[in-house]
């Protein structure tokens, strides 16, 4: 489980290609490399991974290629950075919303507005995620817990501060990017609920 509060920035420093998988090191940021072991997980831009070794500050995870073709981790190569956040512990306070690490599906910034203390990024609204982004709700980008903000029928935006600008890739980001995105698992309950329920009414309505 995770928070979305973003701890960092790693940088990936070797990628090692096999067969169907593909192995990431990473450079975890000062003050995150405390008491791992290797089978603990962290966030990388969202995606939960799997510690397999570790070299001081320098950690693997194993990436299979499925997760490779759904998040923007197969775009990776080294020297890029990505967005660190290691598994919460019980007692540790949430400061985002709970999340699982597991990537829904990829987006891509369409256009970034700037003003002198806050950015705003508009993203482009996935057909599969559109019952799930609503205004005001929270939203999972590239492992940042986030809240909406408008919502229209082909983009969304979320308005960013100073501090999630200098510790998150959204600092740096640039249109066209591609985002992982994870959706609210409570959103996405209430959404399918709603409309299972809605679909059996409409079938005992054609029936009677």
């Amino acid at each position: 489980m995770f928070t979305g509060i973003v701890q960092g920035l790693g940088i990936v420093t070797a990628i090692n290609e096999h067969h169907q998988l593909r192995t990431l090191q990473v450079r975890l940021p000062q003050g995150t490399s405390d008491n791992l072991c290797i089978g603990a997980s962290i966030a990388n831009n969202g995606c939960c991974l799997t510690i397999t070794a570790i070299k001081g500050d320098e950690v693997c995870f194993d990436v299979m290629a499925e997760s490779l073709a759904k998040t923007n981790l197969g775009q990776l190569q080294v020297g890029d950075a990505v967005n660190i956040e290691r598994a919460a512990r019980y007692g540790d306070e949430i400061g985002g919303h709970v999340m699982s690490g597991h990537i829904f599906t990829t987006t891509t910034i369409s256009r970034i507005e700037d003003s002198p203390h806050n950015r705003t990024i508009w993203f482009n609204l996935p057909d599969n995620a559109k019952p799930y982004i609503l205004t005001k709700g929270f939203i999972g980008l590239n492992g940042c817990s986030l809240t909406i903000g408008d919502v229209t029928e082909t983009e969304f935006n979320v308005h960013l501060i100073p501090e999630t600008m200098n510790r998150t890739l959204f600092g740096s980001c640039q249109v066209n990017d591609c985002i992982n995105l994870e959706i609210d698992a409570q959103t996405q309950a209430i959404v399918d609920t709603v409309q299972k329920y809605m679909q059996q009414h409409v079938a005992k309505s054609t029936i009677n």
